[in-house]
């Protein structure tokens, strides 16, 4: 299983490749992750990263690529949440699968409107030792302000604020868009509307999933 998750921030795109995750097994790739790894880690990329991701501004696509090519040199099944973000990402991660004479499955794009996705971003909250995120609103934690597995406390992340929210919304606006086309005319896009509730996305996405197999390029 090799998909890539499309659409903006907010969407559902991280719970919907948990959940596919754990029940096919393919490794969950999230750049929002792996640039959070990167930064507490101290490396060179991370430091680089830094200053786009307080801005709100998506990291310029060479930085990203690096990252994800090493994440690929450890797997062949994958759902890639928050990657790529740009036709030039998109066509950097078909190279790299093209090397490994691999191909993507599909692309699926979590369609909603943008007064939803600001009430979803700004009722997240991270749990700040493991990464795990809660959404108040549409998958919240069983107490308040306390991660379900540890025990600990909850925080909102600055890149979750409303003023960042909307800068973020407005990036995908005049940058990410254009994938849809890009895997529209490829064939390889399948549409979900992310507005409704978690299990029926998951629904719709698993008839991807399940009839998505394995493919060699030539």
């Amino acid at each position: 299983m090799r998909l890539v998750f499309l659409g903006p921030p907010g969407a559902g795109k991280g719970t919907q490749a948990r959940i596919l995750s754990e029940r096919f097994g393919a490794r969950q790739i999230s750049t929002g992750d792996i640039l959070r790894d990167n930064q507490e880690r101290q490396t060179d990329l991370g430091h680089m990263a830094e200053s786009y991701m307080q801005r709100g501004d998506l990291v310029p696509d060479a930085l990203i690529v690096k990252m994800i090519e090493a994440e690929l040199a450890e797997c062949s099944n994958f759902i890639m949440d928050g990657f790529p973000r740009t036709v030039a990402q998109a066509e950097a991660l078909d190279a790299l699968l093209k090397e490994r004479r691999l191909a993507l499955d599909a692309a699926v794009l979590f369609a909603a409107n943008p007064q939803t996705l600001v009430a979803r971003l700004t009722s997240r909250w991270t749990n700040p030792r493991t990464g795990r995120t809660y959404n108040t609103i549409t998958d919240p934690p069983r107490v308040p302000g306390v991660d379900d597995e540890d025990g600990g406390p909850l925080m909102q992340r600055d890149d979750d604020r409303p003023e960042t929210v909307i800068r973020r919304l407005e990036v995908y606006d005049a940058q990410t868009k254009p994938l849809v086309a890009f895997y529209r005319a490829t064939g390889r896009l399948v549409e979900v509307d992310a507005l409704q509730p978690v299990d029926t996305v998951t629904a719709q996405i698993l008839k991807v999933a399940v009839s998505a197999q394995p493919q060699a390029t030539s």
